[in-house]
């Protein structure tokens, strides 16, 4: 399908971001960052000596989608898991600080909070640490989910699944938000786990990137076409209406049962690709909710990637930037300066 462009009405779109209402479901995180310089190598062992200067605390997996939703105008809410620790508690102080009502974020006793520590020096990454623990939500935190999700999901204009494989997404849970956005007409899309890929039969959109489109079909990454026989497989295998295989550097495609769109990507340069997903589902859904159509909806949310991808750490794009980014794609389309 050929991609024809009108910037003036995604830029319209990306004015009614204000509007949209959007419940998040998934895995919460706690993203450290460490910055700091290298100047010698240890002699203990062939690596870098960080001298660090700060620490950044900053909202990490299901909550920086989030993030990414407010940050671009949206109304957001979130559900998920966090444990009774001390990044638990920064967690909700993170959410506090955008106004975020943190009544479907349970706290759990028996689980730690996700903690991804980034060492960054010189504006590269120099390692990541993990904490965390990957185990399945118990039947009584999965029946604090479903609660928070049958009393939400009536008030909102879309839900999307935050899943990174810590224990929330679940084939029960899964069950009920089907039953749910099913009961009340609202569309939902996923940025999927290769594992879980059956559990979110019938999503109104999924967002793998292509090493998990391939894995997900069963297919490997040596065919020239491989994306497109992932998309293609993935819309019939799992019922999706669309899937949206992001590409990096090569950019996006969209599938759906009759196309199949690429999207250049919008990219500069690609300096830290951390939170880019979640940036691409954010603005994606957001775009559906404001009226575009899915080809359009991935295009707003390509060029939101080309702006976090250039720059290091955890970061939201605004609607303001975005708006600039379209209204450079105008000038661009039209060779106007």
């Amino acid at each position: 399908m050929t991609l024809a462009v009108d910037y003036k009405r995604l830029g319209k779109a990306v004015a009614r971001f204000a509007k949209a209402r959007v419940l998040v479901l998934g895995d919460v995180m706690l993203d450290q960052f460490v910055w700091g310089s290298v100047r010698r190598i240890s002699p203990e062992a062939p690596v870098p000596v960080v001298e660090v200067n700060s620490e950044t605390y900053m909202l990490g997996g299901a909550a920086n989608v989030l993030h990414n939703l407010i940050a671009l105008g949206g109304r957001a809410s979130l559900c998920g898991l966090v444990g009774e620790d001390e990044a638990g508690r920064q967690v909700r102080e993170l959410l506090d600080d955008l106004e975020v009502n943190g009544q479907g974020v349970l706290a759990c006793p028996d689980r730690p909070t996700t903690v991804k520590t980034r060492v960054v020096a010189h504006g590269q990454q120099v390692v990541r640490v993990d904490r965390e623990n990957r185990k399945p939500a118990t039947r009584e935190e999965e029946n604090a989910l479903i609660a928070h999700l049958e009393k939400k999901l009536p008030q909102v204009d879309a839900v999307i699944v935050s899943d990174y494989a810590k224990g929330v997404i679940s084939r029960r849970v899964m069950e009920a938000l089907r039953r749910l956005v099913t009961q009340h007409g609202k569309p939902w899309a996923v940025d999927p786990k290769v594992p879980n890929m059956a559990l979110y039969s019938g999503a109104t959109i999924v967002t793998p990137n292509h090493l998990e489109a391939a894995q997900a079909a069963g297919l490997g990454t040596e065919s020239p076409d491989y994306v497109a026989q992932a998309g293609r497989k993935l819309l019939k295998q799992f019922k999706f209406a669309q899937v949206l295989i992001t590409q990096g550097e090569r950019g996006m495609t969209l599938f759906a049962p009759e196309t199949e769109t690429h999207i250049p990507t919008m990219a500069k340069q690609v300096y830290d690709v951390t939170g880019a997903g979640d940036t691409v589902i954010s603005t994606l859904t957001l775009g559906l909710v404001a009226g575009l159509t899915p080809v359009e909806a991935a295009v707003v949310a390509n060029y939101a990637a080309g702006i976090v991808v250039g720059e290091v750490g955890t970061s939201a794009v605004t609607a303001g930037r975005l708006t600039q980014a379209l209204q450079a794609g105008v000038r661009q389309a039209t060779g106007r300066n």
